[in-house]
């Protein structure tokens, strides 16, 4: 009987972060390689930011495909990049790395993900709308600008380190046609009556603190507000079901991450990425 002769070599990609551990991505990733029939693996490692520039060497040295960036290397990570896409020095803040040829080049498709999830998932066209994010981080940036470039009218940053939030506010009143302004987080935050959409974009509530909540006077959520939390895990945080309690309709972080990781997966396997699947993947997991 003949033999046919097999590859046993992976292609890898992965995501650094830390903490990484409460991350999900490798299970819709692992799926979706799975449903296409790819040798594809996804690792999920754990990267100290003092070790960032040895990751990115082992990265070139390992001959990976490419990596997702996660809290604290959204913004670290450029000076160890090629060359960014227009979005991501837009944004200033990469969460994929493509390696193609010789180059390491950064994309950011968290923002992109996240509309896509307000529009698909939510039903709301963010067109004229005013937005409040808690948090400046990478993903609000992503975010921000992406919410900016859709249309909405005005967005507020509400974030305890001034030189963050201002400098966000900055960045999209220069870069964007949108108003945009900040508000300092110092004890609970009191939503405007003319809010349309509130979004926690720091990792308040990200396992394993699934108890903890943004300080948001609650009393203040109303009923035609859209609530949004960009945390995975768990999808349904406190700070949702609080919200819920309130009456407001409310959007999990489940969609924004497997829209932004259908994005990834196109990118490096040049493969259609099945959707479904990796957010079945992901509901399976969470049992949503």
């Amino acid at each position: 009987m003949t033999q046919q002769a097999r590859s046993y070599k992976e292609e890898l990609v992965g995501v650094f972060g830390y903490p990484v551990a409460e991350n999900p991505t490798c299970v819709m990733q692992q799926a979706a390689f799975e449903a296409r029939g790819l040798q594809w693996r996804y690792l999920t490692i754990e990267v100290r930011p003092e070790q960032l520039a040895d990751a990115m060497r082992g990265l070139r040295a390992f001959n990976m495909r490419g990596i997702n960036l996660t809290i604290p290397h959204k913004v670290a990570v450029i000076p160890y990049l090629d060359r960014l896409s227009p979005e991501a020095e837009l944004i200033g803040a990469v969460n994929t790395v493509v390696a193609q040829g010789n180059e390491l080049i950064g994309y950011n498709t968290d923002g992109k993900g996240f509309l896509r999830s307000v529009r698909e998932d939510a039903g709301v066209d963010p067109r004229g709308k005013r937005v409040v994010f808690l948090g400046a981080g990478g993903a609000a940036r992503a975010m921000a600008v992406e919410m900016a470039l859709a249309g909405v009218s005005h967005i507020t940053i509400v974030n305890r380190t001034p030189a963050r939030g201002e400098e966000l506010a900055r960045h999209l009143r220069e870069r964007t046609h949108v108003v945009a302004e900040y508000v300092p987080w110092q004890e609970e935050y009191v939503v405007p009556p003319d809010v349309d959409i509130l979004i926690n974009a720091t990792s308040i509530g990200l396992f394993p603190n699934v108890s903890e909540t943004p300080r948001v006077a609650m009393s203040s959520i109303r009923k035609d507000l859209l609530v949004c939390d960009v945390i995975p895990n768990p999808p349904r945080t406190a700070f949702l079901a609080a919200a819920e309690r309130q009456g407001a309709r409310t959007l999990d972080g489940l969609g924004m991450l497997v829209y932004q990781g259908a994005i990834a997966f196109q990118m490096w396997t040049g493969v259609e990425p099945p959707i479904d699947v990796m957010r079945r993947a992901l509901e399976e997991v969470f049992g949503s």
